[in-house]
């Protein structure tokens, strides 16, 4: 349990149930938080992340439902937001479709880009009213290197986290007054499913630090901000990608 508190401490996390999601999750119970787990569809995956929080010592709520979807959203939290706001929202949610532009179908574009940009902005009211009244509460958005200097391939990927980074400043300066402390981590290559299919025994050639990330290095990160050690970090992004990009 975080010290100087009698109740434990709730973190919210959306896309919970696999690769960076599941890493923060652990990561966040190993620091005494119960989680409150998103996730989409993958029920299999979020038992199994369930059973690991359990074994930890902590508490873990399941909440499958699309973060892109309103009523979805609203459904599944507000019994819960009635009774308690969470003192740490991670908005990592988010997918890839990847294709160049001359081919992107209008689908390919708003499925990305809604479930980043949409997620976050229907996750985050839902939670920030409560967390502005208690004067307290963290919100890291998970971006990435694709949305600080673009790829190809992922225009509708690398806007949707560009997007998500002018968010996370804007949000910022609107909230840090409430004492609700907004800040963006951004991932390089990570380890996970998204990834499994690239090429990483050439990409990482091109890595100063010569390897690929795991969702350990991002969730470490994540922690931080989480701490009271992070007390004067207020819309920053903070890169998470072994010196790909600097």
């Amino acid at each position: 349990m975080p010290e100087g508190t009698s109740k434990r401490k709730i973190a919210l996390i959306t896309g919970a149930s696999r690769g960076i999601g599941a890493g923060i999750a652990l990561r966040l119970a190993r620091s005494g938080y119960d989680i409150w787990a998103n996730y989409r569809n993958n029920h299999e995956a979020a038992e199994q992340l369930k059973s690991k929080i359990t074994e930890i010592g902590t508490n873990c709520l399941l909440f499958p439902f699309d973060v892109s979807v309103e009523h979805q959203v609203n459904d599944s939290l507000s019994p819960f937001l009635e009774k308690d706001t969470p003192d740490v929202l991670v908005n990592n949610a988010g997918f890839t479709r990847d294709t160049l532009l001359m081919w992107m179908s209008t689908e390919e574009w708003k499925s990305v880009t809604e479930v980043t940009l949409l997620g976050f902005f229907l996750v985050t009211k839902a939670v920030l009213l409560g967390m502005m009244k208690r004067r307290s509460g963290r919100i890291i958005n998970i971006v990435s290197t694709a949305g600080q200097s673009g790829l190809p391939g992922q225009t509708n990927y690398s806007a949707a986290k560009a997007g998500l980074i002018g968010a996370t400043k804007s949000l910022a300066k609107e909230v840090i007054k409430k004492g609700v402390f907004v800040n963006a981590v951004a991932p390089g290559f990570i380890e996970t499913e998204m990834t499994e299919k690239l090429p990483l025994a050439e990409i990482v050639k091109n890595i100063p630090c010569g390897r690929i990330g795991t969702a350990e290095d991002v969730a470490g990160v994540v922690n931080f901000l989480c701490s009271d050690e992070a007390n004067y970090i207020i819309g920053q992004v903070i890169s998470v990608n072994g010196g790909l990009y600097m």
